[in-house]
């Protein structure tokens, strides 16, 4: 379905970014790859999932708190690519504390890295996109971007941006072939979560697995993890011609957090 068109997956050299991967990746597209640490495992999985359609799989390691090294990923993705077609903002960081307490660099750097890069990719896809008449702009938001939670101001703060970004770019382009929306996540067991429940086991002295149904049992009534490739096959289905009239929309995947 998606042959010939090339997507760029932030934040992909692991757990939600690299499920879309794999996910796009095995509907025929190209994928380039973002992230830290070694990308040998997740450009072998990437490849293996598109290998039936002979997917072409790149990597850059944009620093994504950082404008100009976004600029240089953007330059990279045309020069090697011919573009981009799909963009999926997902790359994020967490901080968790109180606002009064929250370090400032801290704040700075969630802000940039959840909320900031997605502009900063997207400005810049854009005009590509328009010019084929054809572009997915996917932005990982969260469960938190539709309500909050103590303890995570710069987190929501960023994820709530990121919808409002989602709405905006929508409507700009709502006569044109190009889509913008936001997928909001409950929990997903990804290293960013499993270090939570490992942090909650240790400050409340239970067990990882008490831990992780205390996680889940505040929050997800589901009592069940989304996974990567749930939310692969989403992404997926906003790409297709099903999608083609979805626009603006903040669509939670949550295991019925949001519906209480």
């Amino acid at each position: 379905m998606l042959k010939g068109k090339t997507a760029l997956v932030t934040g992909s050299t692991s757990g939600i970014g690299l499920g879309i991967a794999e996910k796009l990746a095995a509907q025929g597209a190209n994928v380039i790859l973002n992230g830290f640490g070694d990308v040998t495992a997740p450009r072998a999985a990437v490849e293996a999932s598109g290998q039936t359609h002979g997917v072409k799989v790149g990597f850059h390691g944009a620093d994504m708190s950082k404008a100009s090294e976004i600029a240089d990923m953007m330059a990279y993705a045309e020069k090697d690519f011919g573009g981009v077609d799909i963009l999926v903002n997902n790359a994020g960081i967490q901080f968790v504390s109180n606002v009064e307490d929250f370090p400032i660099e801290k704040w700075d750097a969630v802000i940039a890295i959840n909320l900031s890069s997605a502009f900063h990719t997207s400005r810049l896809a854009l005009p590509g996109m328009k010019a084929k008449n054809w572009g997915r702009i996917i932005n990982l938001a969260s469960v938190h971007g539709l309500v909050g939670s103590a303890g995570k101001s710069a987190y929501v703060a960023a994820k709530h941006g990121v919808i409002g970004l989602t709405k905006v770019t929508a409507l700009e382009n709502a006569k044109t072939g190009v889509t913008c929306n936001a997928i909001c996540p409950g929990w997903v067991l990804t290293p960013l979560v499993q270090k939570q429940i490992d942090d909650k086991a240790a400050r409340e002295g239970i067990t990882v697995a008490e831990a992780q149904v205390h996680l889940l049992g505040e929050k997800q009534p589901s009592l069940q993890f989304v996974t990567p490739a749930q939310l692969g096959d989403l992404a997926v289905f906003m790409c297709s011609p099903a999608g083609d009239n979805i626009r603006g929309v903040a669509w939670n995947m949550d295991g019925g957090w949001v519906a209480q």
